[in-house]
Formats: C-alpha cells, sequence, structure tokens
C-alpha cells in the first residue's frame, strides 16, 4: 500500500484559539466543504468533541455514494488535533490540524496521509485532484468567513 502525502497551510487574521474552536465545532465542516461533496454529518449534534470520538458522513464522490466514519484520535486545544477515516473510501486517512500564533493570527496547517484503492489508476487521475480541488475550497472558505490569508499548498 503506497502512501501519499498532502500539506496546505493558511494564514488567517484570528487568535489560534479562535480558529480551533470554529474546528472543534463539527456543524462548521459544512461551512467549509465543497457543495458538489453533497457532505452530511449523521452523528446527531451536538457532538462533544474529544480524542476518541466517532462521526459519521455522508457524501457523494464523482456521484458515488459514500459513507465515512472518522476518530479523532489526537485533541490538543488549541494547538492540535487528528483525525482518522475508520470507515469510508480511502484505505487510509490520517489528517493532522494545526494551529500556530503567527504574526498576529494563526498558520493553520493540515497535513494528510493516505493510501486509496486501485493506487496506480486513481490517485493520479482522480484523488489527487480532487484533494487539491477540496483543500483549494477549504482555504477560499476560511479566508471569505475571516479574512484574507497567506496560503501554500503542495
Amino acid at each position: 500500500m503506497r502512501i501519499h502525502e498532502f500539506q496546505s497551510e493558511l494564514w488567517l487574521p484570528l487568535p489560534p484559539e479562535q480558529l480551533f474552536t470554529f474546528f472543534a465545532d463539527a456543524v462548521n465542516l459544512d461551512a467549509i466543504t465543497p457543495p458538489w461533496l453533497n457532505f452530511h454529518i449523521i452523528t446527531p449534534p451536538p457532538i462533544a468533541m474529544r480524542e476518541g470520538v466517532l462521526i459519521d458522513y455522508r457524501l457523494r464522490v464523482h456521484g458515488i455514494p459514500l459513507r465515512w466514519r472518522t476518530r479523532i484520535n489526537a485533541w490538543q486545544p488549541p494547538h492540535r488535533f487528528v483525525d482518522e477515516q475508520i470507515r469510508g473510501p480511502y484505505h487510509q486517512w490520517i489528517h493532522e490540524h494545526t494551529f500556530e500564533a503567527r504574526d498576529g493570527g494563526t498558520l493553520t496547517r493540515d497535513a494528510v496521509r493516505y493510501a486509496v484503492p486501485f493506487d496506480f489508476i486513481a490517485h493520479r487521475w482522480l484523488v489527487r485532484p480532487d484533494v487539491e480541488k477540496i483543500f483549494r475550497y477549504r482555504a477560499e472558505a476560511l479566508q471569505q468567513r475571516f479574512g484574507n490569508g497567506r496560503r501554500d499548498c503542495a
């Protein structure tokens, strides 16, 4: 199984505590997830975020309905949390979110390690472009909501 990595950075003019609070509310995922994914949280709110919590979602990728279950593996407010897909379309999806005070705001970083079925075909032509597009949308949504920032996606 080949592991791929994706990283993204975004500076926003908010303190880490305020930005972390936004991310700590799972309901806010709707606001930063592209509409073409038809993303819906199945787990009833409110979701008390902490290490070990499970969150279920429903979404569509290229018209295919999928279910996704996430477990929060690390929870360190207001600096970091890690979510891992334990059921869904990926063989592996581990997403680390970090929040670092910098230049009067917060540098938020996303580091994702993932593996996909049919890697030799799916990654290059479908998955990687989708991941990049989703994180671009997310950065733009966060900038519109909280103010302009510097973004760097790799």
